[in-house]
């Protein structure tokens, strides 16, 4: 059974730092695109960052520089250290998986990889 749960949202001022959480199963990390994704209130579901298989990340521009997405083989949990967060990357945050190599997925795309597996999302408020 595959399942993604993340954890580790909450409330921050601006310029603070938070560490998300994903907790996988039935997804083998060398095999599957892993992703974060965010959606604000009124605005659609964007990419924040990536790990390929081959443990190769990709950012977003609006993240890059502050945010480091990992992933710890052991534990089957992913991470996404958010650092100098600012009002604007408040959004719920989402972790995602395709279908492995060779799928043919049909959910949102970032970075080459399309996503179809899903976590129930992590809410991340930043004030000003």
């Amino acid at each position: 059974q595959v399942q993604l749960v993340e954890s580790g949202g909450g409330s921050v001022q601006a310029g603070g730092s938070l560490r998300l959480s994903c907790a996988t199963s039935g997804f083998t990390y060398n095999t599957h695109c892993m992703a974060w994704f965010r959606q604000a209130p009124g605005k659609e579901r964007e990419g924040v960052a990536r790990i390929s298989p081959n443990g190769m990340t990709d950012y977003a521009r609006f993240v890059k520089g502050r945010f480091t997405f990992s992933r710890d083989t052991a534990k089957n949990t992913l991470y996404l250290e958010m650092n100098k967060l600012k009002p604007e990357d408040t959004a719920i945050y989402y972790c995602a998986a395709n279908g492995g190599i060779g799928h043919v997925g049909n959910g949102p795309s970032f970075s080459g990889c399309v996503f179809d597996y899903w976590g129930q999302g992590t809410q991340v408020t930043v004030s000003s």
